[in-house]
Protein backbone atom coordinates (compact mmCIF):
# COMPACT_ATOMS: atom_id res chain seq x y z
CA UNK A 1 0.00 0.00 0.00
CA UNK A 2 0.73 3.39 -0.67
CA UNK A 3 0.18 6.84 1.15
CA UNK A 4 -0.61 9.58 -1.03
CA UNK A 5 -1.90 12.70 0.48
CA UNK A 6 -2.75 10.95 3.84
CA UNK A 7 -5.00 8.66 2.34
CA UNK A 8 -3.92 4.92 1.62
CA UNK A 9 -4.14 3.52 -2.39
CA UNK A 10 -2.98 1.00 -4.76
CA UNK A 11 -0.43 2.88 -6.60
CA UNK A 12 2.74 0.68 -6.25
CA UNK A 13 3.68 -0.06 -9.49
CA UNK A 14 3.19 2.89 -11.33
CA UNK A 15 5.43 5.87 -12.04
CA UNK A 16 4.24 9.54 -11.05
CA UNK A 17 3.35 10.61 -14.75
CA UNK A 18 0.93 7.63 -14.77
CA UNK A 19 -0.32 8.40 -11.15
CA UNK A 20 -1.22 12.20 -11.98
CA UNK A 21 -2.66 11.29 -15.87
CA UNK A 22 -4.90 8.78 -14.16
CA UNK A 23 -6.25 11.08 -11.52
CA UNK A 24 -6.63 13.80 -13.34
CA UNK A 25 -3.76 16.05 -12.37
CA UNK A 26 -2.15 18.25 -14.48
CA UNK A 27 1.81 17.11 -14.40
CA UNK A 28 3.16 21.02 -15.51
CA UNK A 29 1.10 22.46 -12.22
CA UNK A 30 2.06 19.81 -9.03
CA UNK A 31 4.94 19.36 -7.54
CA UNK A 32 5.18 15.37 -6.34
CA UNK A 33 7.30 14.92 -2.96
CA UNK A 34 7.98 11.03 -2.35
CA UNK A 35 9.53 10.14 0.75
CA UNK A 36 9.97 13.79 2.07
CA UNK A 37 11.67 14.33 -1.21
CA UNK A 38 10.88 16.57 -3.95
CA UNK A 39 10.60 14.91 -7.24
CA UNK A 40 12.27 16.67 -10.20
CA UNK A 41 8.93 17.26 -13.10
CA UNK A 42 11.40 15.90 -15.28
CA UNK A 43 12.02 12.14 -13.52
CA UNK A 44 8.11 12.02 -12.94
CA UNK A 45 7.49 9.47 -15.91
CA UNK A 46 11.02 7.03 -14.65
CA UNK A 47 10.11 7.58 -10.84
CA UNK A 48 8.24 4.41 -9.51
CA UNK A 49 5.77 4.42 -6.63
CA UNK A 50 6.76 1.07 -4.55
CA UNK A 51 5.19 -0.10 -1.51
CA UNK A 52 5.25 1.76 1.65
CA UNK A 53 5.87 5.31 -0.03
CA UNK A 54 4.41 8.31 1.03
CA UNK A 55 3.48 10.68 -1.70
CA UNK A 56 2.28 14.16 -1.29
CA UNK A 57 1.13 16.11 -4.49
CA UNK A 58 0.60 19.71 -4.26
CA UNK A 59 -1.61 20.91 -6.70
CA UNK A 60 -0.92 24.88 -7.30
CA UNK A 61 -4.66 26.88 -7.89
CA UNK A 62 -4.36 30.65 -9.41
CA UNK A 63 -7.03 33.06 -7.83
CA UNK A 64 -7.19 36.85 -6.90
Amino acid sequence: MVIINGKEEKAAGKTIAEYLTENGYNPERVVAEKNLEIIPKSAYGETLIEDGDSLEILNFVGGG
